[in-house]
């Protein structure tokens, strides 16, 4: 007679044992893999929009403005934000002819805010070249499709300079008086980045608030979220203790404090608002992949003198665009001081290239 052979239970059990070891090796591998091409695409995407601030520069002189026209009227008619005016254009709509998009800039009424009837087709259109493809907001779907995950950098610490970044306001505005160059007005090009246009960031990464749920420091929504600060740095010339001051204040909010904010920023790719830069704007106060953190007293989430801080879903920091057209990747381990010196644009700082 023949024997008929075959696997006991223990052979069974343990082959499958070791392919479930082997998939346990191989997953995160398969992840990391996924989140390396993810983020080759966002230095992709803030590559572009490097690239369209130097075509923008080579036609008209000057960076983009952060806010593209202050004198929009009407009201605004998305019942979310009635009551807060009509979000004046942004810097991204400036870009769109610099990236292929030119039908989008084409279609914007700059008599118009974004979310006013004229404008709503375009602001509401996914521009993918806006939005990090690690964003994982998934809750509050508020804006379904006109996020945008890039910022623009409007300077250092306020106690130090206001408005000393590279995309500015083109004058006064509701945030208060505009440094933006020695008169306190205007525009500029490359010649007002004395700093050095490799030694000046000019776009950075924002998570999308959308609603998120639970926003409170130490959970996974904190970074989208802002939190009322006990500390206000809004009086120029405070200097770097002050904002120093701020950023440990900051660092300190208590984990149960819930966010003054959590719809806004990053809705709109096509808007900006007056009264709050938490749009589509970020400034070099807190290092990157902390929380936003509103000054002592500010009226509104998002002021000039508020810490709006560039974070992302990439581990251990954030891509940023420079104003020579180059993207690097910041540690969230940055000197905060350092962080302040490549978020201005003419203020002296010397930063060593193996500083961060």
């Amino acid at each position: 007679m023949r024997s008929r052979r075959g696997f006991t239970l223990i052979e069974l059990l343990v082959v499958i044992a070791i392919i479930a070891v082997l998939i346990a090796l191989l997953l995160p591998a398969v992840q990391a893999a996924r989140e390396a091409a993810r983020r080759a695409q966002c230095v992709n995407n803030l590559k572009q929009l490097g690239l369209g601030v130097q075509n923008y520069i080579s036609t008209n002189g000057s960076f983009p403005p952060l806010i593209s026209n202050f004198g929009v009227q009407g009201t605004n008619n998305y019942p979310q934000n009635a009551g807060i005016g009509p979000w004046p254009l942004s810097w991204a709509v400036a870009l769109m002819p610099f990236m292929e998009q030119a039908q989008l800039y084409n279609a914007s009424n700059y008599s118009f805010g974004a979310q006013e009837g004229q404008n709503t087709t375009v602001s509401f259109l996914r521009v993918s070249t806006l939005i990090c493809p690690s964003e994982s907001v998934a809750q509050g779907q508020i804006f379904t499709s006109s996020w945008i995950n890039y910022a623009a950098n409007f300077g250092g610490p306020s106690a130090i300079q206001s408005w000393s970044g590279p995309i500015v306001p083109m004058g006064d505005s509701a945030q208060g008086a505009c440094y933006c160059i020695a008169s306190g007005r205007g525009t500029f090009g490359v010649e007002g980045v004395t700093d050095g246009t490799s030694n000046t960031a000019l776009f950075s990464e924002k998570l999308v608030s959308n609603g998120a749920p639970n926003v409170t420091p130490g959970t996974a929504n904190a970074l989208r979220g802002a939190f009322q600060g006990t500390v206000s740095q809004a009086t120029p010339g405070g200097g770097a203790a002050l904002a120093m001051q701020m950023v440990q204040a900051c660092k300190s909010i208590p984990a149960g404090t819930v966010a003054l904010d959590t719809t806004y920023s990053g809705a709109v790719w096509s808007g900006s608002h007056s009264g709050t830069l938490r749009f589509n704007a970020y400034d070099h106060v807190m290092p990157p992949n902390t929380i936003t953190c509103i000054g002592q007293g500010a009226a509104s989430p998002g002021d000039y003198s508020d810490a709006i801080t560039a974070t992302s879903n990439h581990s251990g920091g954030v891509n940023s665009a420079f104003c020579d057209g180059s993207v690097r990747f910041i540690k969230n381990s940055i000197d905060p001081t350092t962080w302040w010196a490549l978020g201005s644009r003419g203020n002296g700082e010397v930063v060593s290239a193996d500083a961060y």
